[in-house]
């Protein structure tokens, strides 16, 4: 079967959606990036959570080597495509694991698609408040499109490596973050990419922060074991969303990793395979039938 670092392609209603697989047997795990990103983040963690699982690690739509239409973008789109790429590859349910927007795309899944979700796992996840890093919040202001081009040109890929490797010379290496953070933004040098980032980021956010939240739901996933991880040094969506989260879903755990920022995943890769699998372990998967969805929904 193919290996972790194997990227492959299915078409989707004439689209190619690209995914890794890795793991034989046990549980499936769907793990879904961040904004700008690609299944390549979870390389660091995919192998040890491969070993007592069937992991499914897609690019979204608009997304590293996924196609990038002229399209939607929005949340319930991109859980939509996740649905029938599960089905495609023969797979009923899955313990969903989302990373910042892949944490509101992970929401919003269980919340469509609520009999294929066996657990979740919200990694500093957008959708749980308004505060978002100001960068991305200034990038959707009107206008931006027409300057965002000057800030990613081809040349400054050849400039990071050249830097990277000067670095490695001297037997230094980046941090993980902030490896991922110049891995998704030399990603925006291709045009199609920051065409459908810009569409990919303003469905979430505007000036004023994230404008899609999932707070008013979370009440459906209370019967759904629930696991939020998030870095007590995030820059980008600060740590007190985590505890609202396990407010609002008071039988969920809450792990909170000191001096980790946005990349638990990354930065502190086999620890966070172990608190994954261990909760995969020792928790029952979720079975929500469409009865007791209406019960949920018409007791508020």
């Amino acid at each position: 079967m193919p290996t972790s670092s194997e990227l492959q392609t299915i078409e989707l209603h004439g689209t190619q959606v690209a995914y890794r697989t890795a793991g034989d047997d046990g549980p499936v795990l769907l793990l879904i990036h961040g904004m700008a990103g690609s299944s390549d983040t979870w390389l660091r963690c995919i192998d040890d959570l491969a070993r007592t699982h069937r992991v499914v690690a897609p690019d979204l739509v608009g997304h590293g080597a996924s196609d990038k239409p002229r399209g939607d973008y929005s949340l319930g789109a991109q859980a939509s495509m996740l649905r029938d790429l599960l089905v495609a590859l023969g797979h009923d349910r899955a313990t969903v694991v989302g990373q910042s927007l892949g944490g509101g795309i992970a929401m919003q899944f269980a919340y469509q698609y609520p009999e294929r979700v066996e657990r979740l796992v919200l990694v500093s996840a957008g959708g749980l408040g308004d505060d978002v890093a100001f960068v991305l919040r200034a990038l959707t202001a009107p206008g931006v499109d027409l300057v965002l081009p000057l800030g990613f040109q081809s040349f400054m890929r050849t400039g990071v490596e050249t830097v990277t490797g000067w670095f490695g010379h001297l037997g230094l290496k980046p941090s993980a973050a902030t490896v991922e953070i110049w891995r998704s933004y030399t990603s925006l040098i291709d045009a199609d990419t920051r065409r459908a980032f810009l569409h990919t980021l303003r469905s979430v956010v505007d000036v004023r922060g994230q404008r899609v939240s999932a707070a008013d739901r979370l009440y459906l996933a209370a019967h759904v074991p629930t696991l939020v991880v998030w870095g007590d040094a995030d820059p980008i969506i600060p740590v007190s969303h985590a505890h609202a989260a396990q407010e609002l879903m008071p039988g969920s755990e809450l792990v909170i990793m000191e001096g980790v920022g946005h990349f638990p995943h990354c930065e502190r890769p086999r620890e966070f395979a172990d608190l994954v699998s261990d909760f995969v372990g020792r928790t029952d998967p979720a079975e929500l039938d469409p009865g007791h969805l209406r019960t949920l929904i018409a007791a508020r």
